[in-house]
């Protein structure tokens, strides 16, 4: 960086004096290196002038203020000691969400002399950089608060599906709210009795169930019925204590020994 404080000062001077419109250095001084970090945060377009901020601190920086809380930032182009790089800075008070889709003004290059380089800026930058102002504070008007996503109503009665480990998706049916139980009809779930459960058989594929629990979910909650999922509790390791059949109240078959069936 070959310029000086008083080049710089000079010509960002000069420079506001040759733009359309009233524009003026605000005070003489340059911020500190350490206040380069904000400026740069706040160069609309972040290429060469941001890059430039950040990558020689120590560089001057002049800032110009125009009409309509307009701003430009001016510091010397690096490895071009001719050239001045100027950019429009965001404007302060506005929220993230109103920048969006917002089109970016550029920064450019230009020339040591404040004449011409006025004219470059006046051609090039300030048009862009109006419309990018006008639509900044129309969706400050349209939208003044951030679009955040309302939390879901609460609700009466939820319904959690189980994955259970064989690949069977269900859910006990004492846990079923009534409501639910022709959703889930509807959607090809099943009702096992002697699971005591309603349960989207495994041999569905992978696709269809995921269509079918889909559909369950969508119709479920546009009847205002929650819905949760859950993995089932992994068995233990060791065997059972007792066969299945006597775990779930059912009779013994006509082949089980008489010392079982007492």
């Amino acid at each position: 960086m070959t310029a000086s404080r008083t080049d710089l000062s000079a010509f960002a001077t000069a420079l506001a004096q040759h733009l359309p419109g009233q524009w003026y250095r605000t005070y003489e001084g340059f911020p500190a290196p350490q206040d380069h970090r904000p400026v740069a945060d706040r160069v609309w377009d972040c290429g060469t002038s941001h890059s430039a901020l950040l990558d020689f601190p120590d560089a001057p920086v002049a800032l110009l203020h125009g009409p309509d809380d307009e701003q430009l930032c001016v510091t010397e182009r690096p490895r071009y000691p001719h050239q001045y790089l100027v950019a429009p800075l965001e404007p302060e008070g506005f929220k993230p969400h109103h920048f969006r889709y917002v089109d970016e003004p550029n920064g450019i290059a230009v020339p040591h002399d404040p004449v011409r380089a006025a004219a470059a800026v006046a051609r090039r930058v300030l048009p862009r950089y109006h419309q990018a102002l006008e639509a900044v504070h129309h969706n400050a008007r349209v939208q003044p608060e951030p679009p955040h996503r309302p939390a879901a109503p609460e609700v009466a009665q939820t319904l959690t599906l189980v994955w259970y480990p064989d690949g069977v998706v269900g859910a006990p049916y004492r846990s079923v709210p009534e409501d639910a139980r022709m959703v889930l009809y509807d959607c090809r779930f099943q009702y096992s009795p002697h699971e005591a459960a309603f349960v989207l058989p495994a041999s569905y594929s992978a696709s269809d169930r995921a269509w079918l629990i889909q559909c369950a979910v969508r119709l479920l909650t546009a009847q205002g019925i929650g819905v949760n999922f859950r993995h089932a509790t992994p068995a233990s390791a060791g065997p059972p204590t007792r066969p299945p059949t006597a775990a779930l109240g059912t009779q013994p078959t006509a082949g089980t020994p008489s010392s079982a069936r007492r």
